[in-house]
């Protein structure tokens, strides 16, 4: 299902690599809600399965919680 996006521009420095900087925002987008990890992944243009694989190298967790609020409930701390 097509989602209706805005258009951003950003002037990056050459040395950025533009397919991180679009997991970032895509991991974010995800991570506030705003996005489905199926939209994120399109956003990205990987597939939603390696999506939800690499999301978590950004600090995301596809389950809604972070590793702070594992420790909490598990007393682990990381």
């Amino acid at each position: 299902m097509p989602f209706h996006m805005k258009t951003l521009t950003i002037k990056l420095p050459e040395e950025a690599e533009l397919e991180k900087v679009k997991m970032i925002i895509a991991a974010s987008l995800f991570e506030e809600g705003i996005l489905s990890s199926g939209e994120a992944a399109e956003l990205v243009g990987i597939t939603r399965r390696q999506f939800i694989e690499d999301v978590g190298k950004y600090g995301v967790s596809i389950f809604g919680e972070t590793a702070e609020d594992f420790g909490e409930v598990s007393g682990i701390e990381f």
